[in-house]
């Protein structure tokens, strides 16, 4: 169950953080209309709970025809929300970057794409990766919302021993204390992703 926890936590962050930076490249540099999507995009994935999202993936699509298995509907519903929450993160990143540093790539010709990439992510990965960390953390607790789809994450399989054993208690401890570990343990490969990819020294908690 802790195993399947972390995979749910580090799959949907890493996914949520690739679709927040494509949310916030529209949203800042794709004109009204992809802009305006991109924004339909965020708003409609802030202001709904993240429970009723998983259960239209996996309750409601099976009506027309699209079915997915428990863990992929969260790990898909996970991972939309996430990619919308990092989004506006991303995109104060974005408008933190110095207008210098553009023109500067602009006259090497460098592509909008090659200047996001090359520029923007390296300078935003500074400012912004300790927040996205935190939020990593914030996630993997969040992934316990799957037990409710028959996941037996860490959650799911605590309540499904204690519903056996009746040992409530003694069963949600110990799982309050792997917990910690858990988040320990992301923290630390988030800390060590971001000194080498992006030579952050981002704290592990």
């Amino acid at each position: 169950g802790a195993i399947l926890t972390l995979e749910l936590g580090l799959l949907s962050f890493w996914g949520g953080a690739l679709l927040g930076l494509a949310l916030a490249a529209l949203k800042t540099y794709g004109g009204a209309v992809v802009g305006g999507l991109a924004s339909a995009y965020v708003t409609f994935f802030t202001n709904t709970p993240l429970l009723i999202q998983i259960y239209f993936i996996f309750w409601g699509l099976p009506d027309v025809g699209i079915v997915f298995s428990a863990f992929a509907a969260v790990l898909i519903g996970l991972t939309l929300n996430t990619g919308a929450y990092l989004c506006e993160i991303m995109r104060g990143g974005f408008l933190s970057v110095r207008r210098s540093e553009l023109e500067a790539a602009e006259t090497l010709g460098f592509t909008r794409l090659q200047q996001i990439w090359h520029v923007i992510v390296p300078h935003i990965a500074k400012t912004i990766y300790p927040a996205l960390a935190n939020y990593a953390v914030i996630l993997m607790l969040g992934t316990s919302l799957a037990m409710i789809f028959g996941v037996e994450e860490l959650s799911g399989r605590a309540y499904n021993l204690a519903s056996e054993n009746y040992r409530h208690l003694e069963m949600f401890t110990v799982v309050a204390g792997i917990y910690i570990v858990l988040t320990l343990i992301a923290s630390l490969l988030l800390a060590l992703v971001g000194r080498w990819a992006f030579r952050v020294k981002a704290k592990v908690i």
